[in-house]
């Protein structure tokens, strides 16, 4: 999809609204909140100073949290996030402490060329007055059409949010004349898109994780757009049993039977699943394992995939155009059952360096490739973890959407 992006933009003099992902965890430090950790807030530097060197007045707004009540809100303000970007950007950053009215307009309306504002939480809009109203979560018509109202152009570079239909996107989206994206959102539709839409054959998808239910419509999406679909970690002993395994206590979903079957008998070799687990008596790093191939033993539960399977994944992906990865293999947070998980990992950077485009998306799979240090390795690692995963299954997504074509 040809969508406008900041480049295509006339910045210089114009009021930028800029919906960025600010939402990062924050620490106290001696009674006052810090931003624990801003990978977040770095990765939206690159559009940020594009849109100030080009002489662009910069307005940044983003989430943080979720706002439940008004005790929540002091805890859950931006104003530290503020304080560490402007501790990145070199030059300071106006931080207005609200979402509307006449201080927020004011402050915007006084912004000179190559100078940055943020505003507050948007969402403090869900709570007001102590009543639950989420004008931002529900994408409140006015709410979108007033914040609209504060600039001359919109910029979105908040992928992680691009599944969600809220005010400060698609509202803002529908009542201003220009919508672009960032690089950071720029960089998601090229690589996820391109990987669902367009990819470069042979085409790999990994699938691990917990439970099929949580995946089960990406497996059926990419059953009929892969080549090759690889699951591993606890969804795997779903269809263990459905091939009339014994798998002893491993996580499974006895519900989801039926359909592990049936994707079984339609995907014939597409769909290919662990030949053996490292199982263990308890869910722990210490507990007694052992190899399993085939059948669980009574009483022990499979928590990673086996030296078996990780031979049988690696020669699936040796061979590989584009990878997408999206989950574990196993319990990859206890040392004892991380090996499958990275193992896939490590022979991602090598299908990288043969020239494959590798892209992984999730939090757990994020995760373990900043665990094995590869991430910068890699082709592409995904800010969006509802969002990647929404886009892998085939959805629409608002915030994308609403991007302006060029």
């Amino acid at each position: 999809m040809a969508k406008l992006t900041v480049e295509d933009l006339e910045l210089k003099g114009k009021k930028v609204l800029m919906r960025v992902d600010f939402n990062v965890p924050l620490k106290e430090v001696d009674g006052q909140q810090e931003v624990a950790n801003d990978n977040r807030i770095v990765a939206a530097l690159p559009t940020i100073k594009y849109v100030l060197s080009h002489g662009g007045r910069a307005v940044l707004f983003s989430h943080l949290g979720r706002i439940k009540s008004e005790d929540d809100k002091p805890a859950l303000s931006m104003k530290p996030v503020a304080q560490r970007l402007a501790d990145l950007l070199g030059q300071p950053v106006t931080f207005v402490p609200a979402i509307e009215g006449p201080e927020l307009e004011d402050a915007i309306n006084k912004l000179e060329d190559g100078q940055v504002l943020i505003f507050e939480n948007t969402r403090y809009a869900d709570v007001v007055d102590g009543e639950v109203v989420k004008r931002e979560s529900k994408n409140d018509p006015a709410l979108g059409a007033y914040w609209a109202s504060l600039g001359d152009i919109f910029v979105n570079d908040a992928f992680g949010t691009a599944h969600r239909s809220h005010a400060s996107n698609a509202g803002i989206a529908a009542n201003i004349a220009q919508t672009a994206a960032g690089f950071l959102m720029e960089k998601e539709i090229k690589f996820l898109g391109g990987a669902v839409e367009n990819p470069e054959r042979p085409f790999v998808a990994i699938i691990g994780g917990a439970k099929v239910s949580d995946k089960i419509t990406i497996i059926q999406n990419l059953l009929e757009k892969a080549d090759k679909v690889i699951v591993g970690g606890g969804m795997a002993y779903t269809f263990a049993a459905a091939k009339g395994e014994k798998i002893g206590n491993s996580l499974f979903e006895e519900d989801k039977v039926e359909l592990a079957k049936q994707l079984i008998a339609d995907a014939g070799d597409k769909l290919v699943l662990p030949v053996d687990a490292v199982a263990a008596d308890k869910f722990a790093n210490d507990a007694d394992s052992y190899v399993a191939e085939g059948d669980i033993k009574d009483g022990y539960m499979g928590l990673d995939i086996g030296p078996k399977s990780i031979e049988l994944f690696k020669s699936v992906l040796a061979d590989a155009k584009t990878v997408v990865w999206n989950g574990p293999m196993g319990v990859f947070e206890m040392p004892n059952f991380a090996k499958g998980t990275l193992a896939i990992g490590e022979e991602l950077v090598k299908v990288t360096e043969k020239g494959a485009t590798t892209i992984v998306g999730g939090g757990d799979s994020t995760a373990a490739v900043q665990q094995l240090g590869v991430a910068d390795k890699l082709s592409h690692i995904s800010t969006g973890g509802g969002a990647s995963l929404e886009y892998l299954e085939g959805k629409t997504l608002p915030g994308i959407a609403a991007i302006s074509e060029k």
